[in-house]
């Protein structure tokens, strides 16, 4: 049995991702005092290796969600970089915590929900999927076979078939949270948006910018009493519009590259 255990031993530290020293998790927070402490602790038990580099960005909370995250000793965060504390959007919290973690060295950043929608073993399975550093790793998720709510549905199947006809690609699902970044890839892409747009915007430049994408299936959870500031009735246009900007904007970088390359070639 002892040869067994360390056998064990050699193949995880063989299979040991060369990044996993520089790889963080990422959790942007709005008023998830309920719910905050048992993400970070099911993350903990769930990904060891990342126990003291799990990065909570406080988005101008109204409860004790920053308070129960430092007491936790996660390296707090606020999304608004004037240390203002004022809830900015979802896209704020995740760029503000990408920065905080490329500052202390970190290149690779696991996001997880703050309301515990994603289980953590599910979590620590998307972290390994993929060995190489500059994938960008999204989560699936089967929305009718975990019970989202049929407006979740309408709303996350009109996000992937926009964003599935301007990448030119079928992505099978532009909105879910649990994803891994890489950090210097992620924020050199520019994007701009504030809110659930974020990530949209982020996965439509990646695959714009030849960013290697990788999807996985995985499980969520959907509890009654789960809480979520995500507005079917106003978010999904916004999505749409930042689309339509970034795809604009696309079009436009490439018009003007085309045109610098006829220029020269003709000059």
């Amino acid at each position: 049995m002892l040869g067994d255990a360390v056998e064990r031993t050699k193949n995880e530290e063989r299979d040991r991702p060369v990044w996993l020293d520089r790889a963080c998790v990422v959790v942007p927070a709005y008023d998830a005092e309920a719910s905050i402490a048992g993400v970070v602790r099911g993350l903990r038990e769930a990904i060891p290796e990342l126990a003291d580099a799990v990065f909570v960005v406080d988005d101008g909370s109204r409860d004790g969600t920053a308070r129960i995250a430092r007491d936790l000793g996660c390296v707090v965060v606020s999304s608004d970089p004037t240390g203002a504390s004022r809830n900015r959007g979802k896209g704020a919290a995740l760029r503000a915590g990408f920065e905080a973690a490329r500052a202390r060295g970190m290149t690779v950043a696991l996001t997880v929900d703050a309301d515990g929608q994603h289980p953590p073993e599910e979590a620590r399975r998307l972290l390994f999927e993929a060995p190489n550093e500059q994938s960008l790793v999204l989560g699936v998720r089967d929305l009718v076979r975990d019970g989202a709510p049929r407006k979740n549905q309408l709303s996350n199947g009109f996000s992937n078939w926009v964003l599935s006809g301007f990448a030119g690609r079928a992505l099978a699902d532009t909105q879910c949270g649990l994803r891994r970044y890489p950090l210097d890839a992620t924020l050199a892409l520019g994007a701009r948006a504030t809110g659930y747009d974020f990530e949209a915007e982020v996965l439509l430049r990646a695959v714009f910018s030849g960013v290697e994408i990788v999807e996985l299936p995985v499980r969520v959870l959907y509890p009654e009493d789960r809480r979520t500031h995500f507005r079917v009735s106003r978010d999904p246009w916004l999505i749409v519009r930042t689309v339509l900007r970034t795809v604009g904007e696309h079009w436009l970088s490439r018009a003007r590259r085309r045109g610098r390359a006829d220029r020269e070639a003709s000059g």
